[in-house]
């Protein structure tokens, strides 16, 4: 039976897991991201107890971003420009193949990790074109078009999309590099700067939560207008928050005044926009898939011409 290392690098903590499908994942082991180089050789030390004496046929990866994901490039592996100090530049890819040395590595952004996860065993299943959100430290957005994660010049940095400001809001932004795009105005850190308080300890409420649902709605507009996605699942810690879920459901309704034929009610947005069905084990899924993925491409390239696979 083929043994995975499933990685989710996020850019609070990093989840760890390892098995050989959804139903046989050891329990998650949860790191903090802190430097690059102590959080790598935690990743790496943890993954080594977690093998055990059974090699893994395959390692996949759904890291935070933006990160390089074309191979013979420079940049592939390294995390590029990215709003979490300390880590731009920093090479995820190298320390982890030195480890396990010719074990196939897998890599892509967490939402598109999550996406894939979402594909194979939660809420998209049966769907070509999809979107995944999660809203969290960051914001970010994994696209599947015709089956497969969209990448391109990079890949999708829809978390930083210009969004119009909401009335009276005078919040000058969290992003570093763009101030006010949406994750500036929405994510986790945005609403503990606005609030005083960490997002959990805040009441259902809270006026803060309606205004965040708001700025989603101006990304899923976007989005159904641009890649036309069969679905619309959203994640995170704040993601997940069915205050902003119904906020940006009434906000997107609203803003598309009956453009799109097939949402054209409130209600079809229930359907059309759901909360992520694997919930905050989507990112741990999606590394699962990759590391799937990456082991039967392998195992394909080495079979003989013509041989089947039982």
């Amino acid at each position: 039976m083929a043994h995975f290392a499933c990685i989710e690098l996020g850019g609070t903590k990093v989840n760890l897991s390892a098995g050989s499908g959804p139903d046989d994942l050891s329990p998650v082991v949860r790191l903090p991201t802190l430097a690059p180089a102590s959080t790598l050789i935690d990743t790496v030390e943890h993954l080594r107890r977690l093998a055990g004496e059974q090699d893994f046929d395959a390692i996949g990866i759904a890291s935070f971003g933006p990160v390089g994901l074309t191979p013979g490039t420079p940049s592939y592996g390294h995390l590029l420009k990215t709003p979490k100090p300390g880590w731009s530049g920093a090479d995820l890819l190298g320390p982890i193949a030195v480890a396990f040395p010719g074990i196939p590595i897998a890599l892509d952004t967490d939402v598109n990790g999550a996406a894939l996860g979402e594909a194979r065993w939660g809420g998209a299943q049966g769907l070509d074109n999809f979107a995944y959100v999660t809203v969290g430290t960051g914001i970010g957005v994994g696209l599947v078009s015709n089956g497969r994660p969209v990448h391109g010049l990079l890949h999708p940095e829809a978390g930083h999309i210009r969004v119009r400001r909401q009335p009276g809001d005078t919040y000058a932004g969290h992003c570093p590099f763009h101030g006010d795009c949406l994750e500036g105005m929405a994510c986790g850190p945005a609403i503990q700067a606005r609030t005083g308080k960490a997002g959990e300890t805040l009441s259902a409420e809270d006026a803060v939560w309606t205004l965040t649902g708001r700025y989603l709605a101006e990304l899923f507009h976007s989005l159904i207008l641009i890649a036309s996605p069969q679905r619309i699942l959203v994640g995170g810690g704040v993601g997940l928050n069915e205050t902003v879920l119904s906020a940006a459901r009434e906000a997107v309704y609203s803003g598309l005044r009956g453009y799109i034929e097939a949402l054209e009610t409130l209600t079809s947005f229930d359907d059309f926009i759901q909360p992520a069905h694997l919930g905050d084990r989507a990112g741990i899924m999606g590394a699962l898939a990759l590391a799937q993925d990456a082991w039967l491409k392998t195992s394909r390239a080495v079979e003989p011409s013509g041989a089947q696979r039982p």
